[in-house]
């Protein structure tokens, strides 16, 4: 019996369900995967709440009806606007508040395999391995009209060479899909995707999940860098900018200090360095790597010692005679 009646009273009251699900966890969660189930069938959906739950709660709909609650929504929390550009096509909702890589890693694990069909696009590329197979040689046709090498071996058809059968995004014909039912082959899996992440009022792109704490912190220090150096170059002071303004006004202090000898704390170091370029050397040779500096100390104590230079008696005037005689 069908749940639509007259006056569309079950539909409305599947929609109004739905619509306060929806605004409901919208509320209760502050973390939400946006996920792609193509493909993806219902026993596989099943699996994956069960795994989720008690960490995380699946949600799919209507498109039409989840952009209109977001956008209502989004009166209340603006930050919910950078979700609607993510729902189209085959789409739906994974909430939860723990932790948003371990849910994708386990929502994504979960991979069902599937079997190749006409026109739709490969999502990896299809080879067929040499070797025998257990068709009888009335089937040879699936293989000529590949142009696929065999022979008959013992009265099975086997396949010479390895074949790149299907390329990766490109369509599968009907005659690679009826070679590999006839071979069982299931060269696909599917999986749901998590396409971006609402985390905190911040949307981004699922493969920022990816990326681990040194790279993060990687990045983040080349994005200070990056907005130090143009904030110098403009004349801009922030605080990315502080450090370096220190650095360069303590650097002209101490060459200040240095031109006209009036000495504070910071420059004393600096002036004593001038004038006793021996303490310089040590304090060289003892920040140097222990290997830097046992290999200087070798190859000073392999150089040898610079020989005494004659005294050189004066040269003669061009008259011939001595400096002594003017």
């Amino acid at each position: 019996m069908s749940d639509v009646v007259f006056g569309g009273t079950k539909k409305k009251d599947r929609k109004a369900k739905y619509r306060a699900t929806l605004i409901e966890y919208l509320n209760e969660y502050k973390n939400i995967l946006v996920i792609k189930v193509d493909n993806v069938g219902s026993n596989q959906m099943q699996q994956v709440r069960m795994v989720l739950r008690g960490e995380a709660v699946v949600l799919m709909g209507k498109n039409t009806v989840i952009r209109k609650v977001i956008r209502e929504e989004a009166e209340k929390n603006p930050a919910l606007e950078g979700i609607l550009p993510h729902i189209n096509g085959n789409m739906g909702f994974i909430f939860t508040n723990g932790d948003l890589n371990k849910i994708r890693k386990t929502v994504q694990e979960n991979k069902v395999p599937a079997s190749a069909r006409s026109g739709q696009f490969a999502p990896v590329d299809v080879f067929i391995p040499p070797g025998a197979t257990s068709l009888d040689p009335g089937q040879t046709n699936f293989f000529q009209a590949l142009n696929i090498a065999t022979k008959i071996t013992k009265g099975a058809i086997e396949i010479l060479n390895q074949v790149h059968l299907v390329k990766q995004n490109e369509r599968v014909s009907s005659s690679a899909v009826g070679l590999l039912n006839k071979l069982g082959i299931k060269p696909f899996f599917y999986s749901i995707v998590v396409s971006a992440v609402y985390e905190d009022g911040d949307v981004y792109g699922a493969d920022v999940l990816d990326l681990g704490e040194e790279q993060l912190i990687q990045k983040f220090c080349g994005g200070v860098s990056k907005l130090a150096a143009i904030s110098l170059k403009i004349g801009y002071p922030n605080q990315a900018t502080l450090p370096h303004s220190f650095a360069n006004a303590l650097r002209m202090l101490v060459s200040l200090s240095l031109a006209t000898k009036y000495t504070f704390d910071e420059s004393k170091l600096f002036r004593d360095y001038l004038e006793n370029p021996e303490l310089l050397a040590a304090a060289n040779a003892a920040n140097a790597p222990a290997g830097g500096a046992a290999a200087g100390g070798a190859a000073a104590a392999a150089a040898p010692e610079p020989e005494e230079e004659e005294e050189e008696t004066a040269a003669a005037d061009m008259f011939g005679g001595d400096d002594e005689d003017y």
